[in-house]
């Protein structure tokens, strides 16, 4: 007999106790996981049994599902969706039909859920309610589906992957990555639209382990029906996904964890453009990551003031100076991580001289800024010369008597 445990627990404000006595609200799903493991969980998903959708209009919920019952709190601005079962109708992730009626259960509506850790609830006397073994699995530190039904929404493939890459100290079960399988033979995955794949790759991205999220889709043998061919063999191999966890990446934002794994599985431009049309990635993802695969030859070669002035001007330092500094904190990380001799640049390389840091760059970049290039402008167009040649030499020289100037090492 499982020991009973309690939880924070809620307090009831007075749109939920105008509900009725007959009606009963459970904090559900990631909110309940997240107390059990003591993180903290700002976002918290609301169940009610018992009630209709008159009646939660009544209490003052606004009503916004299109497909079944989801109800906006007056105040805190939750969602308080009906207790529902589901049945497949059709392929895809959206080939449900949904029941949400006032004598179905939590029981019931638990069980439509993806993974048994998810799958349980609080109600406003801190009880857990765990009908489907989440507390011994999350004990256990498995990854487990609630019930078959699991394999009918191909949505859960990429779930289960960010949660692989955020709780790292977890195991898939067997049969959940069977049912995975399943899914992605029978030509389920085939039916998930960009904006839901990215979504999930994007949190799955800003996760602990990237890596372990992403060797899920390897081992459902997803890949094919997730990325465009001229992405699929640079990308089929999760350990290029490590350089995201180094801590020139690791405390970055979204486009430089994205842009840190593009070029550390050495995507060529035309295949990284493929996927960005693909999976519809946002424009400051996309630009980072071709700037980097771009010019991440250019600048491991580039040392002396000429080479690296090119480089500035190329990467337009002088108007995007923030997005230049994450391209060198990824392509510094990417130089010095294990990958990089698939790129050819080890000390034994001739062809790649030994590179500046990126603290170097970073503070090359702030001196080559500060150039007063507003009276070099007017001097030139005085003499007749070239405005832009005559700046371009300029931050040269400028340059040139910053590296003089730097320690011997």
């Amino acid at each position: 007999m499982q020991t009973p445990i309690r939880l924070s627990g809620f307090i009831p404000d007075d749109c939920v106790r105008s509900l009725g006595a007959d009606a009963t609200v459970y904090v559900v799903g990631g909110a309940v996981r997240d107390e059990l493991l003591g993180i903290a969980s700002s976002d918290r998903d609301w169940v009610v049994t018992g009630a209709t959708p008159e009646r939660m209009v009544a209490a003052g919920f606004t009503p916004v599902g299109a497909d079944f019952p989801v109800f906006l709190h007056p105040v805190t601005h939750e969602e308080y969706a009906l207790a529902r079962t589901e049945r497949k109708t059709a392929a895809g992730y959206r080939g449900f039909t949904f029941h949400a009626a006032p004598d179905v259960t939590l029981e019931a509506d638990l069980q439509r859920r993806d993974l048994t850790v998810n799958a349980m609830a609080m109600s406003a006397d801190g009880q857990l309610h765990d009908p489907w073994g989440g507390l011994p699995d999350l004990q256990a530190r498995v990854l487990r589906h609630v019930s078959p039904a699991f394999a009918e929404d191909p949505v859960r493939i990429l779930r289960l992957a960010r949660f692989a890459a955020r709780f790292s100290q977890f195991s898939v079960h067997d049969e959940t990555l069977a049912f995975c399988r399943q899914m992605v033979v029978q030509g389920e995955a085939k039916a998930l639209v960009a904006e839901r794949v990215w979504q999930e790759i994007s949190r799955l991205l800003m996760s602990d382990s990237p890596a372990q999220g992403w060797r899920v889709l390897v081992q459902c043998g997803a890949l094919p029906d997730l990325l465009p061919a001229g992405a699929l063999e640079a990308l089929s191999n999760p350990a290029v996904l490590d350089i995201v966890q180094s801590p020139q990446i690791m405390p970055g934002a979204l486009p430089t964890r994205w842009a840190a794994w593009m070029l550390n599985a050495g995507l060529n431009l035309e295949g990284l453009d493929a996927l960005a049309v693909r999976w519809r990635v946002p424009g400051d993802c996309a630009e980072l990551a071709q700037l980097c695969v771009t010019r991440f030859a250019q600048w491991m070669r580039a040392t002396d003031a000429a080479a690296m002035a090119e480089v500035f001007a190329l990467s337009d330092l002088y108007r995007r100076a923030e997005r230049f500094a994450q391209a060198v904190a990824v392509m510094d990380a990417v130089a010095n991580s294990t990958d990089a001799a698939m790129f050819g640049a080890g000390t034994n390389n001739p062809a790649y001289p030994p590179k500046r840091s990126a603290a170097v760059w970073l503070q090359l970049a702030e001196h080559v800024k500060a150039l007063a290039v507003g009276p070099i402008a007017k001097d030139a167009a005085a003499r007749g010369v070239s405005v832009p040649d005559a700046v371009a030499a300029a931050r040269v020289a400028a340059l040139e008597q910053a590296l003089n100037d730097l320690p011997a090492n």
